[in-house]
């Protein structure tokens, strides 16, 4: 039976890779995101892979929809749960610039919405499952040594929280946890300019996720394996 794998943030940039690359490797995919019928290169996998990818429509803003997700799977297990989706914020604030609704959607969408969707999927995850949560090296606190994108670092950091409770509280069902760092990658929130092709972050990741087992869970990752400082 063909693994199942969920991924949020599956319209494009890592997210759209990671549907790629579960597919061709036989999985059957859940890629969820705000406006699938919009979502053109979706479209086509859809096309290409009609018995393997599952599009569904989610709006992370709207934890009402978390519960209708669970309702949609039903009693089917997920072998892969993988959080994606994220947001930026504002950029080029500086210090003494920032307002309260800068941090609103960012901590909602990079910090509450992962932690609720997984307790509202908490029914379908098992024995052997992988919860993988996007992250950043910008949530690193020892890392951090230029300052500022107060919002976004501030995110990240509690998500890197959340994951390490998740692994905690998890890990009674057989879950493991791993918090992931993509790299700087060529996306629309990389830029052109970015080290690495999503391809390349993926496929890295994949493997980070394939090798993670219960004695590492909670561990956050760089793409390639690598062991990152909180």
């Amino acid at each position: 039976m063909a693994n199942l794998t969920l991924i949020t943030g599956a319209n494009r940039g890592i997210g759209l890779e990671f549907c790629r690359q579960y597919l061709r490797h036989g999985d059957t995919v859940i890629a969820c995101c705000r406006h699938p019928e919009q979502a053109e290169t979706l479209q086509q996998l859809a096309e290409q892979y009609p018995s393997q990818l599952e599009l569904v429509a989610l709006e992370l803003a709207e934890p009402a929809q978390f519960d209708s997700l669970s309702a949609y799977l039903g009693e089917r297990t997920l072998d892969r749960l993988i959080l994606n989706a994220g947001v930026y914020g504002p950029k080029g604030l500086a210090f003494g610039e920032y307002q309260p609704e800068h941090f609103e959607l960012v901590m909602r969408i990079n910090v509450a919405a992962p932690m609720l969707l997984t307790q509202a999927l908490a029914a379908n995850l098992g024995q052997g499952s992988k919860l993988a949560l996007l992250s950043s090296k910008m949530g690193s606190i020892t890392d951090n040594g230029s300052g500022g994108s107060y919002a976004y670092r501030a995110s990240k950091s509690a998500l890197n929280a959340v994951g390490k409770s998740l692994a905690i509280d998890l890990q009674a069902r057989g879950v493991a946890v791993a918090l992931l760092h993509p790299g700087w990658v060529q996306t629309d929130m990389g830029g052109p300019n970015a080290w690495i092709t999503a391809e390349v972050s993926v496929r890295g990741m994949r493997h980070v996720i394939e090798q993670l087992t219960l004695v590492d869970s909670g561990t956050f990752y760089n793409y390639d394996g690598t062991e990152l400082p909180w």
